[in-house]
């Protein structure tokens, strides 16, 4: 039976952006990492997976090359050796996604879902999006997004913390 995994793509860059993508419980990860670039309109690029702990920590590594690591339990493993399916078994599992590798910048993914294939439609899919990707190259270039947070902060910006009376 085959099984439609629903993840929640979010970025420490921009508070607004979200993908939602819905993708074949057994695709590879290499698949999924082309998938997310041509969603994102992002050039081809050296990225890693990672699996991610509920408190985001980074859990093993999955890379597009494969480094050769040997057995070792440690060691990277090929993107194209492992499908979702065999990483995700549950909801709110996590995936850690680098795709800047020297600027140490990621993606976030979080299964929300899992389903049954809806008739008809093609998978991998995006289901949802809002607000622009990052910028591949340049982190300095997404400051004007923002945050949620910043926006409404910005109301205080004028408060200086001072009355103009003197408690004393």
């Amino acid at each position: 039976m085959s099984m439609v995994f629903q993840f929640r793509m979010l970025s420490d860059e921009n508070d607004h952006f979200v993908r939602d993508y819905e993708v074949m419980y057994d695709m590879n990860l290499l698949d999924f990492h082309r998938f997310i670039l041509r969603s994102l309109g992002y050039e081809p690029c050296m990225a890693s997976f990672f699996t991610a702990d509920d408190r985001w920590e980074r859990g093993r590594e999955f890379t597009v090359e494969d480094m050769g690591g040997g057995d070792s339990e440690t060691a990277p493993l090929a993107m194209e050796s492992v499908t979702l399916g065999q990483l995700i078994h549950n909801n709110r599992d996590r995936l850690i996604y680098l795709f800047d590798l020297f600027g140490d910048r990621a993606f976030y993914l979080e299964l929300v879902g899992a389903k049954k294939p809806q008739a008809g439609a093609a998978y991998p899919r995006v289901a949802f999006e809002h607000a622009p990707a990052p910028d591949q190259y340049d982190p300095s270039a997404n400051r004007d997004e923002g945050s949620i947070f910043d926006e409404a902060m910005s109301d205080f910006d004028d408060f200086n913390g001072e009355d103009g009376d003197d408690d004393e």
